[in-house]
């Protein structure tokens, strides 16, 4: 596809007469409804789609955005990110990972404060980079430090299968792929929960299928309207969503269906599969242990787990948050990041005291960056 035809494509989805007449009929929706709907956006992408554009503000009274915890960096413990810190300074290690990584605060400092202290961290855009930094360095133990939902894993998966066919023997793993399913149940079941209904992720929806949330109307009852990322798309499936409200009715709907079918990637779930299990048990920053709610390497590839190979460094114990820090209560959806007495003043993109105020997708990072307060 030509420049000229993607940017009209994307201009399409943010034209402003779209929205407006989006808006007037998410009102009418809303008129019928006599009651706050509490709208969970999952992914980070959304929290920021929807603060950039101002969509927050276009809301009738009675809907309300919730920010979930679908930001991997944000959810990161720092018992985690402490792991990367250590693996890093070891003698002859090259640790690689995704680029949000690095100023990510664990207890004894960010990925860029091991750089400063002479580690080699390396930061790509995509996994099967490390591929190259091996290639260059065979002297070296290369540790790629995977972090990411569903989204991600298929690029930690296929750099697995390059590394195995081709017999790369200087390329470890530390696994820090988490699933969506699970903290959404968590949060369901949770005694503090708000939420009415989901926007559900679109990336993570195009390798799993939508079919991930069908428990969530089966079960909880909760709607959930799978959604891309522009204005358009974002105010369509709110308007699905209050549709659902004002018809009582409860259902799983796809509004992201360019993209997003009800079974996934078939060709890439089998991959995952392929080199991936369910870990028993995995600490969310802000939500505590999780079950069966990220992945680790299966058993035949543990000369390779460097979580194994370096379990006798690597802490276990797990560690708090600042305590000003509510980033864990922004990403339950109890609390808003303008309602933190450190937000913008001792924490902020420069100086973060929490990780959503690192990533790129976390929530406070957004409202910082858009000063979008209202909502």
């Amino acid at each position: 596809m030509s420049e000229l035809k993607l940017k009209d494509l994307y201009d399409g989805f943010r034209d402003p007469k779209t929205v407006k007449a989006l808006k007037s009929l998410v009102d009418k929706e809303a008129s019928k409804i006599d009651k706050t709907i509490r709208v969970m956006e999952v992914c980070g992408g959304h929290t920021h789609t929807i603060m950039k554009y101002g969509i927050n503000q276009l809301m009738p009274k009675n809907l309300e955005f919730i920010h979930g915890p679908g930001c991997p960096v944000c959810v990161m413990p720092k018992e985690r990110i402490d792991h990367a810190y250590i693996l890093s300074l070891q003698k002859d290690v090259i640790l690689v990972t995704l680029g949000d990584m690095i100023k990510v605060p664990g207890s004894k400092g960010s990925l860029q404060d091991a750089r400063s202290r002479g580690a080699d961290v390396r930061f790509v855009y995509s996994p099967l980079d490390t591929i190259k930094i091996a290639q260059e360095n065979p002297d070296k133990k290369v540790i790629f430090f995977a972090i990411g939902f569903e989204t991600t894993t298929p690029m930690t998966a296929a750099l697995l299968e390059h590394v195995s066919k081709n017999k790369i023997a200087n390329v470890y793993f530390h696994i820090n792929h988490i699933t969506v399913p699970e903290p959404m149940r968590a949060l369901l079941d949770s005694d503090d929960c708000k939420i009415d209904a989901f926007i559900g992720p679109s990336h993570v929806s195009v390798i799993t299928g939508s079919k991930i949330y069908q428990e969530f109307i089966d079960i909880y009852k909760k709607p959930v309207v799978v959604s891309g990322f522009e204005p358009v798309d974002v105010m369509q499936s709110i308007l699905s969503i209050l549709k659902q409200f004002s018809e009582n009715r409860c259902e799983l709907e796809t509004q992201y269906s360019r993209a997003v079918s009800y079974d996934g990637n078939l060709a890439a779930q089998k991959l995952i599969d392929k080199y991936f299990e369910k870990a028993e048990h995995f600490r969310w920053r802000g939500l505590g242990d999780i079950a069966d709610s990220a992945l680790k390497l299966k058993d035949e590839y543990a000369s390779i787990d460097a979580e194994i190979i370096y379990k006798d460094i690597l802490p276990t114990q797990e560690i708090d948050d600042h305590k000003l820090c509510i980033c864990g209560s922004i990403m339950r959806g109890v609390a808003k990041p303008h309602e933190c007495s450190v937000f913008g003043t001792a924490c902020k993109p420069s100086s973060p005291l929490g990780s959503c105020m690192v990533s790129s997708e976390g929530a406070c990072s957004a409202y910082y960056k858009y000063g979008n307060l209202l909502k």
